[in-house]
């Protein structure tokens, strides 16, 4: 039973106010497209994945619509206009947040999109000792300090690091140093403004994934390979009393596949496949056999969610070639219901949907009629 006296444990903060200028284009480089989505939608989703239970987005005033279009769909999510400063953006989300009983926050740029999980866990796990903690990276270049274009000393790299977010704190602390602030210029991080306060920082190991999007080329060099490919295998038993499903398609026959869901064995082979194809498991990962709630589960379903993946790494389906192995049924008399079925899946022309089927000569498990095979490949284009 789940207890719903308990706080909520975590609530993050978005900085997404600034104009993004040196990144180019007509939009703030916060709400243009990254890897298939807007850039600032990744570092939502991101914190949502590390428990966030609330998401205040700071943004630039007038950008509400592309802001609430950029977010459509995830839930917790709310924005503050930000100031004049990140500094502000970040005292005004805070004030937001002030009274929900968050004991801990997280405050990311949404400029670095690509956060890994390990990065917010331990970030989190250091605030048991600390009231702040920060992502950092070794300085691995010598450093020179400059005077008037010369160089005018050396600096120690060992006591250096490169600083990122998202930057964890205990939400009464951070609040409190933010209220207290009496700096005449803008703090340079979170980070700062607790010190300031009295208030300690562990620094915990960051990744170079969390590399913060600024230029123009950055873009470019986020854009993802032109075209992907996947390939995908399952198998499921012939027993009585199952019905029989395959490409979504219900197949008249003696005997059904047994399996956790409907057990459609064509339609696993091939979210195998477009989950591969993206690098981001296999369907038991999205939908394991131990979760009751997939308990007869139509497949289709597991099908709709990969595309909504693959469309989300920006791609789409280009062609799927799907081969079924079974000695019965026929599969010829149901091939076009099931290219249709899977076309409207996928949403893409029956063209690029290939379904065959081919015995294995009487030999192993389905040529002894015990269970049913399919492979699945399947070619991806960006977007």
């Amino acid at each position: 039973m789940t207890d719903h006296s308990s706080p909520p444990a975590l609530a993050a903060i978005v900085v997404a106010a600034g104009k993004g200028l040196r990144a180019g284009g007509e939009l703030p480089k916060q709400f243009r497209d990254w890897r298939g989505k807007p850039l600032v939608r990744h570092s939502v989703e991101a914190l949502i994945a590390s428990g966030a239970a609330s998401v205040v987005v700071a943004i630039p005033e007038g950008a509400e619509a592309i802001a609430a279009q950029s977010l459509e769909g995830l839930e917790s999510v709310s924005f503050v206009m930000g100031g004049a400063t990140r500094q502000e953006s970040v005292r005004i989300a805070l004030e937001a947040l002030a009274g929900s009983d968050y004991p801990c926050v997280l405050i990311h740029d949404a400029a670095r999109p690509d956060l890994p999980l390990e990065v917010a866990q331990r970030l989190l796990a250091a605030l048991d000792t600390q009231p702040g903690a920060i992502p950092v990276l070794p300085v691995v270049d010598s450093l020179a300090v400059a005077h008037d274009g010369v160089m005018a000393g050396s600096a120690d790299r060992e006591m250096l690091k490169r600083v990122q977010t998202p930057q964890a704190f205990r939400f009464s602390e951070i609040l409190a140093a933010h209220r207290a602030w009496r700096g005449e210029t803008n703090a340079g991080d979170d980070a700062q403004v607790l010190t300031a306060n009295g208030g300690t920082v562990a620094l915990v190991g960051g990744d170079e994934r969390l590399k913060k999007i600024t230029f123009a080329e950055d873009f470019m060099a986020a854009e993802p390979p032109a075209f992907r490919v996947g390939q995908g295998f399952d198998v499921h038993r012939l027993v009585p009393g199952e019905e029989l499903w395959l490409c979504g398609v219900h197949i008249p026959h003696e005997k059904g596949l047994s399996g956790h869901s409907d057990a459609d064995v064509a339609l696993h082979a091939l979210v195998d496949a477009m989950m591969g194809a993206i690098g981001d498991g296999d369907i038991g990962t999205h939908f394991p056999p131990s979760d009751p709630q997939w308990k007869g589960a139509p497949s289709p379903l597991f099908v709709e969610h990969a595309a909504r993946l693959v469309a989300g790494a920006g791609y789409t389906v280009s062609n799927v070639d799907l081969t079924i192995i079974c000695e019965a049924p026929k599969i010829g008399p149901h091939r076009d219901a099931m290219r249709t079925r899977l076309a409207e899946m996928l949403g893409v022309e029956l063209s690029r949907i290939s379904i065959k089927a081919t015995t294995t000569e009487r030999l192993g498990f389905t040529g002894r009629g015990e269970g049913i095979a399919a492979q699945a490949l399947v070619g991806l284009q960006s977007v």
